[in-house]
């Protein structure tokens, strides 16, 4: 395919610089033109957008490795750049982009700007970098710019909802810290491809499952995992519905990707995978309930957001392709919808009695609302029915061949939460359509919402006539990330023959 420029691999730099360059202009250019510094922002996210796009479509295919100032790995920083950090990288900007404030020119507006900037280059960092310390780095700048999107709010439930986040998110990068120290005592490097050659023979042990298990709990903050998610309602509900949408829909899958890796690169075992299994059903069990007692739009969507991750958890604790393919459809599914489902809360907040006559006020925004109910549900012929029984019949298969009850719980479970899931969304899509009260107008969500959730729905009906070649997409996807001999040979030629 011909681009109007011929895209180096090193240049995937620039989509973490770019943003991080734009963050620190944005104030002094503030001081000049309120109306130029708000430009920065949208005009920086589309180059990175185009960049990564860019380099998919010349480099997509095969992994290749990029040394942050020519400094060869273990030694120097490196970008490890194979489809699935493509992905999530190239989302970055372009949800970032979607949920851009269209706010007018104001100094709390530049505020603004500059720490979504600062987000979208730790998010591409966090999704690229093959160094576990920068993988940390990131990790806790994607925290502190969370943090300051929340707060900037200015409510004091938003103030109080950022502090006990920020208590939680201390907790757990102390916990990650440990994890990371344990995996440098036993391997002597934080090189991602240097550990996993040598984890068969230095965490493959009850040291090593301590250490994946604080590193679970530690970037588990992020990733809204059991038992350290009680943040996420608070914080969804009291953030802009924007900010709620692009945390939810997109950051907590980066953390999960992160502990993804970890799991394939280093602590692959039945004691790690055990773990995330259980985890993530406890997840699935408490978010449910959670949602199904809210009595308020996006609070019921931050708990239905804590079950869907432990949805994403149980599918990458099953072993192999088959579970990262189960795990990847799951978090797309929810990054999409949940995304959409956000978008459309941003005034549809409150009471859920107050959207009885929505319908009425607002056909195409109840319309949609209830198409992503049905896929989240699991409704044929749309995409989470397919991906639902992707999970179920994983889960199936590893308890018939692995003897664990537990992988059998979990399918007891993903049913019963789905019918849980059921009665809450119909709940809301019934409400949607009854008559409203005499003398009250139900809210009606702003049109760029509509739209951005309108493009969400025709990207999720296309995927319902598209869906074996994405099953094919992704299964591609998920080789590639489990090939750990690969991942070490593309930073390290030859090292193969060396492993012990």
């Amino acid at each position: 395919m011909m681009l109007p420029f011929d895209p180096a691999p090193n240049q995937i730099v620039l989509a973490v610089v770019l943003p991080l360059l734009g963050a620190f202009l944005m104030q002094p250019t503030a001081r000049v033109s309120k109306s130029l510094a708000l430009l920065i922002g949208p005009a920086v996210l589309a180059a990175c957008a185009y960049l990564l796009v860019a380099l998919w479509l010349e480099f997509g295919t095969a992994p290749f490795v990029v040394a942050i100032g020519g400094y060869a790995p273990p030694l120097g920083v490196v970008f490890y750049v194979d489809q699935l950090a493509l992905l999530f990288a190239t989302a970055v900007p372009l949800f970032t982009l979607l949920f851009w404030s269209r706010a007018e020119p104001s100094p709390d507006a530049a505020r603004r700007d500059a720490v979504m900037l600062l987000l979208a280059a730790a998010a591409t960092g966090l999704a690229l970098s093959g160094d576990l310390f920068n993988l940390y780095v990131f990790y806790e700048l994607t925290a502190v710019a969370s943090f300051g999107l929340v707060a900037l709010q200015g409510t004091g439930a938003a103030q109080i909802a950022t502090a006990r986040y920020l208590l939680l998110s201390a907790f757990g990068s102390v916990l990650a810290l440990v994890g990371i120290a344990i995996v440098y005592t036993q391997t002597g490097t934080l090189n991602l491809a240097q550990i996993a050659q040598l984890a068969p023979s230095t965490l493959h042990n009850p040291t090593g499952l301590a250490a994946f298990a604080l590193l679970l709990i530690g970037f588990g903050v992020k990733g809204e995992l059991f038992p350290v998610n009680a943040w996420v309602p608070e914080v969804y509900a009291t953030a802009p519905a924007r900010i709620s949408a692009l945390l939810a829909g997109l950051i907590s899958k980066l953390a999960v990707i992160l502990v993804l890796r970890l799991l394939v690169l280093a602590f692959d075992g039945m004691g790690a995978n055990l773990l995330m299994l259980t985890l993530g059903t406890l997840g699935v069990i408490s978010g449910e309930l959670g949602a199904w007692r809210a009595q308020d739009l996006r609070r019921m969507l931050a708990y239905s957001s804590l079950g869907q991750l432990g949805v994403v958890f149980i599918a990458f604790s099953l072993p192999g392709p088959a579970g990262i393919l189960a795990g990847l459809a799951v978090a797309l599914h929810h990054l999409v919808i949940k995304s959409a489902l956000f978008g459309l809360a941003t005034r549809w907040g409150g009471s859920l009695a107050a959207l009885a006559g929505s319908a009425r006020s607002a056909p195409v925004a109840s319309a949609l609302f209830v198409l992503f109910a049905l896929s989240l549900v699991g409704v044929p012929p749309l995409p989470g029915f397919w991906i639902k029984l992707l999970v179920l019949a994983g889960l199936a298969e590893s308890g018939v061949q692995l003897g664990q009850p537990m992988a059998m719980t979990a399918l007891l479970i993903i049913l019963l939460a789905t019918a849980v899931e059921a009665n809450y969304l119909f709940r809301v899509a019934m409400r949607l359509y009854q008559p409203a009260e005499a003398g009250r107008s139900p809210p009606r969500p702003a049109r760029l919402d509509v739209a951005i959730a309108a493009v969400f729905g025709l990207m999720l009906i296309t995927a319902t006539f598209a869906i074996n070649p994405l099953a094919a997409m992704l299964g591609t996807i998920a080789e590639q990330t489990a090939d750990v001999a690969g991942y070490i040979e593309t930073q390290f030629p030859s090292a193969i023959a060396r492993m012990p």
